[in-house]
């Protein structure tokens, strides 16, 4: 789901939108070494104090644990030609790109952790990322940059941190990754975070609009390891959308249904990817009809229809991101049908007019052309589809599809955000380009401007794009799409 107003994925820089960390234990407090006494004063009302055999035995008895330096992971190459186009872009310019923190849910707990979009696509280290790690480059005299990624190397089982600290103390959190095997993994030269030195003049990510603009465009076109991502990504997201479909008759007999569809996606993202792209929209009924829809605390009724907005990321953190709208009972009544094979229309009227260098705008328009004709066909509109299609004097038809019909896609869900608008909306689409088609029609419950039999009907249809020389593939295309194609689907999970 696209719209320029509400992103689903803005704040998906430093960590998971949607996903809650475990409950930690709380870390007990290190007795004085010297007497052995626990802490008496603290604040923290749950800690209990390490005795002295504790802390004379805790740093003995543990296996050798040999470290190994990897192969560079398959990404790594790509990520280093990223830093080179960076490097050519910011001659003399000490550039610092940060990973993000961890964010607090509540209390002691996290959210899971996910790197800066960013950091991920420079370096290559994806959901394995460390909390805090920054990468800088260091511009040469002789010219170009010296780049290190800066991290928190595992501590020596010597050390208190290793059993006292609950958020990075590995017998709390497991282990952790050792400089020279990152080194070795992504083809990085790497420090401990302890030897970085932020500095006046630095060029910081997120606060220096030229760097932050240049590398969200990086990303407009993807390279050939991004685009295999995004077709695991598809593929794992369309395997997602057949549990859901197998799962109809549980979801139906559910009273929050919808959480269900949400718990179902859930395990597919998580047991064949990394997490959800996003926040799941399982929108039955009316509640098609709220774009944004993640509640997900609504019941899924026979008669209607569910829209269901999802997609997963895989572990290299490219999301997929589609949209198909089901009969919950297996067939379309004719409203529902003449409804949705509109939208259908629409989404193959925009994927005809996404060619190779014609303006990434021009997907919408077409959309919209069908989306206007139909309205004033039915006669919901007060004008003519002509001038509802008027730019400046128009717009009526919008009232029922408020959104944009694409957007970028990868690494984020709305990949390329910060790109300048000459450079997305009104740029012309190139090969390596990833994008969505997503069209729709949204009848409120309560708009009196429609005949009643349309009120509560809410369709979109969302497939990802990609842009070869020789025009779009739909990646998404084996997925059902058309109205038979889906009452098809639905009957064969049945049988």
């Amino acid at each position: 789901m696209s719209t320029a107003a509400s992103e689903k994925s803005a704040a998906a820089t430093s960590t998971a939108e949607t996903q809650t960390g475990p409950t930690r234990p709380e870390a007990p407090i290190a007795a004085p070494a010297a007497s052995g006494e626990g802490v008496g004063t603290t604040s923290t009302n749950r800690r209990q104090p390490f005795g002295q055999g504790f802390l004379d035995t805790i740093s003995t008895g543990w296996a050798e644990r040999p470290e190994q330096s990897p192969p560079a992971r398959d990404q790594a190459p790509f990520a280093a030609a990223r830093r080179d186009a960076v490097s050519a872009a910011f001659p003399g310019k000490r550039l610092v790109v940060p990973a993000g923190e961890l964010k607090q849910r509540s209390n002691d707990t996290d959210y899971p952790f996910r790197a800066h979009s960013a950091f991920s696509h420079l370096t290559g280290w994806a959901a394995d990322a460390e909390p805090g790690s920054v990468l800088v480059f260091e511009p040469l005299a002789a010219g170009g940059h010296e780049v290190t990624l800066y991290f928190r190397e595992r501590a020596d089982r010597t050390t208190s941190e290793f059993y006292s600290d609950a958020s990075i103390g590995e017998f709390w959190i497991g282990p952790r990754p050792a400089l020279d095997g990152v080194a070795a993994d992504l083809g990085i030269a790497t420090a401990h975070v302890d030897d970085f030195e932020a500095r006046d003049g630095d060029v910081v990510l997120d606060e220096d609009d030229d760097l932050t603009r240049f590398v969200s465009e990086l990303r407009l076109r993807k390279d050939s390891y991004e685009i295999a991502q995004m077709e695991l990504a598809v593929q794992v997201t369309a395997n997602g959308f057949d549990d859901i479909v197998a799962n109809l008759p549980a979801i139906i007999a559910h009273p929050r249904g919808e959480r269900v569809v949400e718990g179902v996606f859930h395990q597919r993202a998580r047991s064949d990817g990394n997490t959800v792209g996003y926040d799941t929209i399982a929108a039955s009924g009316p509640h098609a009809c709220y774009l944004h829809w993640t509640r997900n605390d609504g019941a899924v009724v026979p008669g209607d229809l569910i829209l269901i907005d999802a997609g997963v990321e895989v572990d290299s953190l490219y999301t997929a991101d589609i949209t198909r709208t089901l009969p919950v009972s297996g067939r379309f009544t004719d409203i529902q049908r003449k409804v949705y094979e509109t939208v259908r229309e629409a989404a193959d009227a925009a994927f005809a007019a996404a060619k190779p260098g014609v303006r990434f705008r021009s997907v919408h328009e077409a959309a919209m052309h069908v989306i206007a004709a139909r309205v004033a066909e039915w006669g919901l509109l007060p004008v003519t589809a002509e001038e509802a299609l008027d730019a400046e004097r128009g717009g009526q038809h919008r009232r029922y599809m408020v959104h944009g019909t694409s957007h970028h896609l990868g690494i984020d869900v709305h990949d390329c955000a910060q790109a300048r608008r000459d450079m997305y909306y009104d740029g012309a689409l190139e090969p390596g380009m990833v994008f969505t088609i997503e069209p729709g029609l949204y009848f409120q419950i309560d708009d009196v401007t429609v005949p009643e039999e349309y009120r509560g009907i809410g369709v979109r249809i969302e497939d990802d794009i990609l842009m070869t020389a020789d025009g779009p593939v739909n990646l998404s295309a084996d997925i059902p799409r058309t109205a038979d194609e889906v009452e098809a689907w639905i009957a064969r999970s049945r049988s």
